[in-house]
Parts: structure tokens; C-alpha cells; sequence
């Protein structure tokens, strides 16, 4: 039990990200969030910046030909 009270205290949102936007950019946010009805704009924001991050990943993932591995998470 004390295993899975690890992995959610690792899974806890404790970092803060503040952007700004210009009064176009917000516009379509707003417009976005109301015609698809999201209601937790942090959840979709979070969504939708994590789904690009991991898509580049998985586009730089070394190919077969290429001999250094990627190691995304070292300080």
C-alpha cells in the first residue's frame, strides 16, 4: 500500500506555469472552450501542451541508424 501512496504524492501538480496571451489568442481560447464545452480549462491546457511535447519526443526518437540515446530527464 505504501507503493501506490508514492506514485500519487509523485503525480501531485505542485509546479506553476503562467503564459500570457494576446487578446486574439485568448479570444480563441474562449471560443474554443465554450463551442467544445470544456469546463476545466487547466486540464485542457495541460492536455493539450503535454499531447505536443510527447509528440515531438516521439518524432526525435533515434531512428535504427542512430547510436546516442536520448536522455530527456537529467538535469
Amino acid at each position: 500500500m505504501s507503493g501506490r501512496k508514492i506514485k500519487e504524492k509523485d503525480l501531485l501538480r505542485n509546479n506553476s506555469v503562467t503564459f500570457l496571451l494576446n487578446s486574439r489568442e485568448f479570444k480563441a481560447i474562449e471560443a474554443y472552450c465554450k463551442k467544445y464545452k470544456v469546463k476545466n480549462r487547466s486540464k485542457f491546457m495541460r492536455e493539450a501542451v503535454l499531447t505536443e511535447v510527447l509528440k515531438k519526443f516521439d518524432e526525435d526518437y533515434p531512428s535504427l541508424f542512430e547510436f546516442e540515446k536520448p536522455n530527456l530527464f537529467v538535469k
